[in-house]
């Protein structure tokens, strides 16, 4: 097929222990899905109703980048994550189904304009600016889930400079990763290369620049880089 231009390059992720990368299709997060995090936002937790936004595939920042700190904020903000990848998708998948559509799993950081943020919140405007701008998913390698799979006592971790910023366990959970993928499945047609962050603990903070931070998704994978 001819294009009118070059088309853009596809974004991609490392697998542990394979030379084969995973092709990045889409970037779904949840909001709100640790209680102490939505308590430290001064947010209510909606068991009901799971919050949902989107961040742009090439928004991926993998193979040990540096991070460049973005434009238009004074106030960016780590919120470390376990990251699940898809390798099939489907419509209103059943819980019980969903751990079948996993890939592997990895750890990341869902950078947020925190400022740009609260200004969105207070006018009741989207939070697109805040959460999908460039270079705003640092993602670890992916770790097969044939290989290894997290429980609900996989600690999540976060150091910046040396110091713990977050920690967490993934049973702290209010969605776990089936329900998480149900109810995404019933708003969109998952598909293979998709990406799901699953939520943050509590214990954001802001990242300044030339700082170096460590995060992990305890025995499945780690995540090393710097804010340019």
């Amino acid at each position: 097929m001819d294009y009118a231009i070059d088309p853009p390059p596809l974004p991609s992720l490392p697998v542990v222990g394979s030379a084969l990368r995973f092709p990045v299709r889409r970037i779904f997060c949840i909001g709100r899905n640790y209680a102490d995090h939505a308590k430290e936002m001064g947010a209510q937790v909606d068991h009901a109703a799971p919050m949902f936004f989107c961040k742009p595939a090439d928004a991926v920042v993998t193979d040990g980048a540096d991070l460049p700190y973005p434009s238009a904020t004074a106030d960016l903000h780590h919120e470390v994550e376990m990251v699940v990848a898809l390798k099939a998708g489907g419509r209103d998948i059943p819980p019980a189904q969903a751990l079948d559509k996993v890939f592997g799993y990895g750890v990341g950081l869902d950078l947020t304009r925190r400022d740009l943020q609260a200004q969105a919140k207070a006018k009741g405007h989207p939070w697109d600016v805040a959460k999908a701008f460039d270079h705003s998913a640092p993602v670890s390698a992916l770790r097969p889930a044939a290989d290894a799979a997290p429980g609900p006592d996989t600690e999540l971790r976060l150091a910046v400079n040396g110091e713990p910023r977050q920690h967490g366990r993934l049973g702290d959970m209010v969605h776990d990763v089936p329900a998480i993928i149900a109810a995404l499945s019933t708003l969109f047609e998952l598909k293979p290369g998709d990406l799901i962050f699953t939520g943050t603990p509590a214990g954001v903070a802001a990242l300044r620049r030339g700082d170096r931070f460590h995060a992990e998704l305890a025995g499945i994978a780690t995540l090393d880089g710097r804010v340019a």
